[in-house]
C-alpha cells in the first residue's frame, strides 16, 4: 500500500470522482475537498504529502489558494486545470505550483506526475540525510565544497552556472519559471535578465550535457521555464 496521502481539490463532481477512483485504484489514500477555503484547512488539518488542485473554483482563485499554502507549507502542488494559455500555467507556477496538468488528462499521465513527484520528495530526503550531496545520474553536486561533477570529472562552472545548477537541482522535476529562477539568482525579473538566463542556461548545457541538442539533464519548456529532470544511475 502506498503510504502517500493526497489531497484533490475539485468541485466538478465527475472529475473529482475520477481522480479519486483513480488514486483509490493504485492504493493512494485521499482526501476531498471542493472549495478553496476547505482546500487551505484540508491542507493544514491533515498535512497532505501532494496536492492535485482545479484553479477555477467557487469561492476562490486556485492561484490564492497557491500562494496562501505557500505562505507556510512545501507540499508538492500539482495543478490539474482547463486553462491552457501560457500565461495561466506562469501565474500558477510562481504562486508556487509544481507542475501543470490541462484538462482533459489521461489517467495515465496523471499517474506518471504523481510518481514523479513522489520521486523528487524521496530524493530531497535522500539528499538531506546524504549530508549535502545531491546526485542525478552521473551529476553529483558537493554544497559544501561548492563543486559539481559528472562521473569523475569536475565541471567548471561560473559562479552563476553553479547558481542555475543548484538551484534546478534543488527543485528537481519541478517547472522553474523564467522570473522564479532570475529573481533566485539575479533578485531581479527584468527582460535582460531572461536574456541573459537564456545564456547562460546555454553555456551550462554544454558543459553538463553530452548532446546539447537532446538534453538528458534539464528540460526547456517553451516560453515558461525550465525543469531538471531526474536521471536514472547508469
Amino acid at each position: 500500500m502506498s503510504k502517500y496521502q493526497i489531497l484533490v481539490v475539485e468541485d466538478d463532481a465527475p472529475v473529482r470522482n475520477l481522480i479519486t477512483t483513480t488514486l483509490k485504484a493504485h492504493d493512494y489514500r485521499f482526501i476531498s475537498a471542493v472549495t478553496g477555503e476547505s482546500a487551505v484547512m484540508e491542507t493544514a488539518t491533515h498535512n497532505p504529502d501532494i496536492i492535485l488542485l482545479d484553479l477555477g473554483l467557487p469561492d476562490i482563485d486556485g492561484v490564492e489558494v497557491i500562494e496562501r499554502i505557500r505562505s507556510w507549507s512545501n507540499v508538492p502542488i500539482i495543478v490539474i486545470s482547463a486553462r491552457s494559455e501560457d500565461t495561466d500555467k506562469i501565474d500558477a507556477l510562481d504562486a508556487g505550483a509544481d507542475d501543470y496538468l490541462t484538462k482533459p488528462f489521461s489517467v495515465e499521465e496523471l499517474l506518471a506526475r504523481i510518481r514523479v513527484t513522489q520521486r523528487r520528495l524521496a530524493l530531497m530526503q535522500n539528499t538531506t540525510m546524504q549530508e549535502a550531496v545531491f546526485v542525478n545520474g552521473q551529476l553529483r553536486i558537493d554544497y559544501a565544497a561548492n563543486c559539481a561533477f559528472l562521473g569523475e570529472e569536475e565541471l567548471h562552472l561560473t559562479p552563476i552556472e553553479y547558481k542555475l545548477l543548484c538551484l534546478l537541482a534543488r527543485n528537481i522535476g519541478k517547472v522553474l519559471t523564467h522570473k522564479f529562477i532570475t529573481q533566485s539568482v539575479w533578485g531581479s525579473s527584468w527582460e535582460n535578465d531572461v536574456a541573459s538566463l537564456r545564456v547562460f542556461m546555454a553555456t551550462l548545457r554544454k558543459k553538463l550535457e553530452s548532446t546539447p541538442g537532446s538534453p538528458q539533464y534539464i528540460q526547456t519548456h517553451i516560453g515558461i521555464g525550465y525543469r531538471m529532470l531526474k536521471v536514472e544511475n547508469s
